[in-house]
């Protein structure tokens, strides 16, 4: 399948500094890619240059096979929302959605049209007459979209458009730009820093981290199978165990990790070539996020430990246990255990829901 949008060997350097690595990039057509990672990681470098804010410094960007890499921004059919909603104050909800259609000199009728239709897909059609001051944060962000949806660009970019929206409100835009994507089906990037955001909106995630690609895969693949400790400790909370391999094999022949003061059972395929043939020492970091492990009497356990703290979370309660060589590890419990701080405990886990990656 070919690529709707495509960035190739595009980097950005300001003179000594690197803002983004030579980096490659396919999105497919329909695809709700977001770039996830922290402040200056160079997602956002990246989004500026595809929408063509910013020139690159190496590279080219595509979109459906063309070269547009020194194609003027509107030039490119593609929308952006920015954080910051960019409204005309002094125009009404109607004339700010209809304002990039004039501009791209359509008819009379074909705006009409095409701003009603956008009101009603962000279902804002009672608020046209209304000016922005008199719009809620989530109700400008809706007329943000509109504005960018009413001419149905193919590719929607989304520089954090929820970053200044309170939790809950977030949440409702998060359903609302996930059923605004499958109605348009067009082609989304979206840049957020938040995990969570990411992983309930993605069809895949680009995670950066210091200027390049860390690892691109589906929001299950970021998970369950982050490819380096960077992915494994930015997406969901994890237990991240430092050890070496003993000199000695568990009871079906599994290699055996010795850390956090026990001895835990590696399924072969948890180990990468390095661990299948790995000398005794060979030293390696497990990951085991908090929902695998369930606690058992401390001479069950894999690993055993005092529970230090707990953390009551509504749905489920997190367990804060201090291990015996010294390190902490947190357990996702049901509410219908009593757990009591300063109690001995064990843990055990399906060693097949745990990942292993090199230290």
């Amino acid at each position: 399948m070919s690529s709707k949008l495509e960035a190739i060997g595009i980097a950005k350097r300001y003179g000594d500094a690197v803002a983004l690595e030579p980096t490659d990039l396919a999105v497919q057509a329909g695809e709700f890619l977001t770039l996830l990672g922290p402040s200056g990681s160079g997602k956002t470098t990246l989004l500026q240059m595809i929408s063509g804010l910013v020139a690159p410094s190496a590279g080219r960007i595509e979109i459906d096979g063309r070269d547009v890499t020194h194609v003027e921004p509107g030039k490119r059919g593609i929308g952006m929302v920015f954080q910051s909603y960019a409204l005309f104050p002094h125009m009404s909800v109607w004339d700010n959605v209809a304002y990039g259609l004039r501009m791209r000199r359509k008819s009379r009728e074909e705006v009409r049209r095409a701003v009603d239709d956008a009101l009603a897909m962000v279902r804002m059609t009672e608020y046209a007459k209304r000016f922005p001051k008199e719009l809620s944060g989530g109700q400008q962000q809706r007329i943000a979209l509109a504005r960018c949806f009413a001419y149905r660009p193919s590719v929607i970019l989304l520089d954090e458009p929820l970053g200044a929206l309170d939790k809950k409100l977030r949440e409702h835009m998060q359903s609302e730009i996930r059923r605004l994507h499958k109605e348009l089906g067009a082609t989304f990037v979206y840049v957020t820093h938040d995990q969570d955001e990411a992983l309930t909106l993605s069809d895949r995630i680009c995670l950066m981290n210091q200027a390049r690609i860390e690892q691109v895969g589906t929001p299950a693949d970021l998970y369950d199978r982050p490819a380096t400790r960077f992915a494994a400790g930015f997406i969901g909370h994890s237990n991240l165990l430092e050890g070496a391999l003993d000199d000695t094999r568990g009871a079906r022949g599994e290699a055996i990790l010795l850390a956090a003061g026990g001895r835990i059972p590696l399924p072969m395929n948890a180990m990468n070539a390095s661990v299948a043939s790995g000398a005794a020492g060979t030293r390696h970091t497990l990951l085991v996020r908090p929902e695998a492990p369930r606690l058992v009497e401390p001479e069950r356990g894999f690993v055993d430990g005092t529970i230090a703290d707990i953390v009551f979370f509504g749905s489920d309660t997190r367990v804060q246990l201090a291990m015996n060589d010294g390190s902490e590890l947190t357990v996702r419990c049901e509410r219908s255990l009593s757990p009591r701080i300063g109690e001995k405990v064990g843990l055990v886990w399906d060693p097949y829901r745990t990942t292993l990656l090199q230290a």
